[in-house]
């Protein structure tokens, strides 16, 4: 928000220095986020005159001056404007001063033969508007010699502060003067315009077509009106805080904008088809072009205004260009009208329009103003452009925005932690306009003004007839749910609280330190953070590099790793190829590794920890530790380099596994792995014989070829969610056991297809008492052999506890383990 020091004196009636605003604005939430003085960067120009004007003798574009800068020398200037002429008046730069339009510093040269002591100045050129058709002509009762930002009132010092999104009324200068003046900066100066008087009946009526799309509206029309330029006062108001002056129908609406913060259209009556504007929302086939020359469809959700020839604005973010206000107009219609501010927001969103008046709007307007602001801008037209007034058209109703809010004078020092006694806290809220209507010893309750929407908010007030929040579409969930609690009134006490601190001085409220809560920290990771931090330093320790891919990639890439439900495809890619959510991360990662590859690299080792999307819900995001590895293992004096195989991948998918907790005796290998990886080479790891926790093994060929990647590549999942969290168990001193294990190789014959992990589990359930580990360590097949079966040769390992094991104790528990694998693999005991 921007405005001038002048602009604010309009309204606020005080002798405050500029710094003294500046820190009170800051001290009351209003935070200053800069202040120009354009007087300072234009010092070193002042009005000169040209005495003489001749052609360059040597370009055909320029023109040699002879300038009068006040002190009676006349200096030679080299000038290429097109209207540079003797007995001109304009503004000259002198050597050594910086141009802020072209960014450059003077000095003296010489162009084409002749020499040039300075240069006359565009208003570009100043930074003072986009004229760059010729030098500044100035009129003739312009001083020569007098600095020019002096004599053009320059000196008026521009503010820029930053509203928060509740503080719809700090959106105007008078809003800004009525916050200083409460905070003791002087008097908000009266503001009560007298109406116009009434000369003909309206032209133009308003209907509501659909309650949804507008509140309350008025339009007054002014016939005889004399369009054009505006008067200076107001074209330097409007360019100082960076709008173009346009001409002045349009420069009163925008005035009235920022000084009042009440957003105005005005429609040429002659372009308008028909004798009604209607209110509406947006139907099958509307389109209209805008007065920023672009071209809009509004939606069935947006609001419109509409002649009998169809949409000619988007309500309350920006007019058409067809009924728009020039030169030619003779008599125009004043547009005035309430909207509901969500509604507004949400068509700006939708169309991607910011403009000041969807600013206002989308914070709220004051709805009890409406009429006054009319008056004032139909009294302001007048007095510019002439003309006389017609009779106020108006269709629906003032909303029912009358409320009451309660603070209780304990929670000034309860919540806001500061000593303001009650006697000033009520003080303070009636200098902001807010009416007492009851008070005793422990609270006050208040009237709210109409113009802060933000204090014991509710849609109601935008409402006539105060419809239901609970039922109103399009309301925030949340929101509603706390109108029907009652819970707004808990909220109003905060907004009051608020205004009481915030005009005492935000730098006044004592820091207060946050109370300890014991003297051990809480745990700053959740167990599932912390999981994943190990799983993140266990991949890395085993030589793979960590990625961060898209979460998204094309929808014929994802089809070959798992589903693709049309739920889970991207509306609005960012890209065409990136238009489907990920099924799992190494679709992405294998990706990356391809291109790699393709630059040279074709030994790579990815993981990432990121998510699967199953669903498009938030427990369809399965949070996975995936890796890729591309290539041949790196080079090493202790082993040859070799190709990656699915051994590689499940040794991965193990050491994370084994980091969380997880027991290898637990674990049980299925050969039933997803379609992306290569059958018969390929794995998942469960618990027991049901909960998948990994999957592994090499890609299938298909998936590489769709890709273009040379294999074999292998790969790992690890699903983190699918791990349960280790059980806590007691610290306590170590069971060392006494006796000495005794350790026996069993060495069995069995089918080709039969799985390793069969046997290790029917060994471990044979004898649990005395079996302390079973390993495999050695696989032969040969021929040796009979047709269609290996040897299988397991390490079974006995730990006594209580006594030394007999020879026959021994014999017994392996022959019972022999008994075990063979009834549960059909294996047989090699002699």
């Amino acid at each position: 928000m921007k405005f001038t020091l002048s602009w604010l004196r309009d309204h606020l009636d005080t002798d405050a220095s500029l710094e003294t605003i500046l820190a009170t604005l800051n001290t009351i939430g209003l935070e200053v986020e800069g202040v120009e003085d354009r007087a300072a960067a234009l010092a070193p120009f002042r009005i000169a005159q040209v005495v003489e004007a001749e052609q360059h003798p040597n370009a055909d574009r320029l023109r040699a001056l002879k300038v009068d800068a006040g002190d009676g020398k006349l200096l030679s200037v080299v000038c290429g404007a097109p209207n540079a002429r003797a007995g001109m008046k304009g503004v000259l730069g002198l050597p050594g001063a910086f141009v802020p339009g072209s960014g450059i510093t003077l000095k003296v040269g010489e162009i084409r033969g002749v020499k040039s002591e300075g240069m006359m100045c565009s208003t570009r050129e100043l930074g003072l508007g986009d004229d760059h058709e010729g030098i500044i002509d100035l009129p003739e009762d312009a001083p020569v010699g007098m600095p020019y930002a002096e004599w053009a009132g320059l000196g008026d010092p521009v503010i820029e502060i930053s509203v928060t999104p509740n503080r719809g009324d700090a959106l105007a200068v008078r809003g800004v003067a009525r916050d200083l003046a409460a905070a003791g900066l002087g008097t908000l100066k009266p503001w009560n315009p007298e109406p116009a008087a009434v000369a003909y009946p309206t032209p133009l009526e308003w209907v509501i077509e659909d309650p949804r799309a507008c509140i309350q509206v008025l339009g007054r029309a002014v016939r005889g009106v004399a369009n054009g330029p505006s008067p200076k006062w107001l074209q330097d108001r409007l360019a100082a805080i960076g709008l173009r002056p346009i001409n002045a129908l349009v420069d009163v609406t925008n005035f009235f904008t920022f000084d009042l913060g009440r957003p105005l259209h005005v429609f040429d009556v002659a372009k308008v088809k028909g004798k009604t504007l209607t209110m509406r929302l947006g139907r099958e086939g509307d389109e209209y072009q805008a007065l920023n020359g672009k071209t809009y469809r509004p939606t069935s959700e947006d609001i419109v205004i509409a002649d009998e020839a169809g949409v000619e604005s988007l309500a309350a973010i920006v007019g058409g260009e067809s009924t728009g206000c020039d030169e030619t107009t003779r008599e125009v219609f004043i547009e005035c009208a309430l909207f509901d501010p969500v509604r507004i927001a949400r068509t700006g969103r939708r169309h991607q329009v910011h403009s000041d008046a969807r600013a206002r709007n989308e914070r709220g307007l004051d709805p009890a103003a409406q009429r006054a602001m009319l008056e004032a801008a139909t009294r302001m037209i007048i007095e510019l452009c002439g003309g006389e007034a017609s009779s106020i058209s108006e269709a629906g109703a003032e909303p029912a925005w009358q409320r009451d809010a309660t603070l209780r004078f304990e929670r000034i020092a309860g919540l806001g932690g500061s000593s303001i006694g009650p006697d000033q806290a009520v003080a303070s809220l009636e200098k902001l306009g807010f009416t007492v209507k009851a008070r005793d010893a422990a609270s006050v309750t208040v009237a709210v003004p109409s113009w802060r929407n933000d204090i014991a908010s509710s849609r109601s007030a935008y409402r006539a007839g105060g419809s239901d929040l609970t039922q109103e579409p399009g309301l925030d969930p949340t929101r509603a749910q706390a109108a029907a609690a009652g819970t707004d009134e808990v909220e109003a006490e905060c907004d009051l609280l608020e205004e009481v601190l915030r005009l005492e001085g935000l730098d006044a409220i004592p820091a207060v330190s946050l109370p300890a809560e014991g003297r051990l920290p809480l745990p700053s990771l959740t167990p599932r953070q912390s999981r994943t931090a190990l799983a993140r330093r266990v991949l890395a320790s085993r030589g793979l590099a960590e990625a961060v891919t898209f979460g998204f990639t094309a929808h014929a890439i994802a089809s070959y790793f798992g589903a693709v439900p049309e739920a889970l495809r991207v509306e609005n890619p960012i890209a065409a190829d990136l238009d489907q959510m990920r099924p799992t991360p190494v679709a992405t990662l294998l990706q990356a590794a391809g291109r790699n590859a393709a630059r040279g690299y074709p030994d790579v080792s990815l993981f990432e920890i990121g998510a699967s999307y199953v669903a498009p819900t938030p427990e369809g995001q399965l949070a996975t530790a995936a890796g890729v590895r591309l290539g041949r293992t790196p080079r090493h004096w202790d082993a040859p380099q070799r190709t990656f195989d699915a051994m590689d991948a499940k040794g991965d998918a193990l050491a994370v596994l084994l980091a969380l907790g997880v027991s290898p005796a637990a674990l049980t290998v299925t050969m039933d792995a997803p379609a992306h990886y290569h059958p018969g080479r390929s794995g998942v790891l469960r618990s027991g014989p049901k909960l998948p926790l990994a999957r592994f093994g090499e890609l299938h060929p298909r998936v590489l070829s769709a890709l273009g990647i040379d294999g074999p590549a292998i790969a790992f999942e690890v699903l983190l969610d699918s791990i349960p969290e280790p059980k806590r168990k007691k610290k306590s001193a170590p069971d060392l056991p006494s006796f000495q294990p005794v350790r026996r190789d069993l060495a069995f014959l069995v089918d080709r297809d039969v799985q390793a992990d069969a046997l290790l589990r029917a060994a471990r359930n044979a004898e649990r008492n005395l079996l302390a580990e079973v390993s495999l360590f050695d696989r032969y097949a040969g021929d040796k052999l009979p047709e269609g079966k290996v040897s299988l040769a397991l390490e079974v390992v006995l730990q006594p506890r209580e006594r030394t094991l007999t020879d026959a104790e021994i014999e017994a528990a392996i022959a019972k383990i022999v008994a075990a694998v063979a009834k549960a693999t059909g294996a047989t005991l090699r002699g």
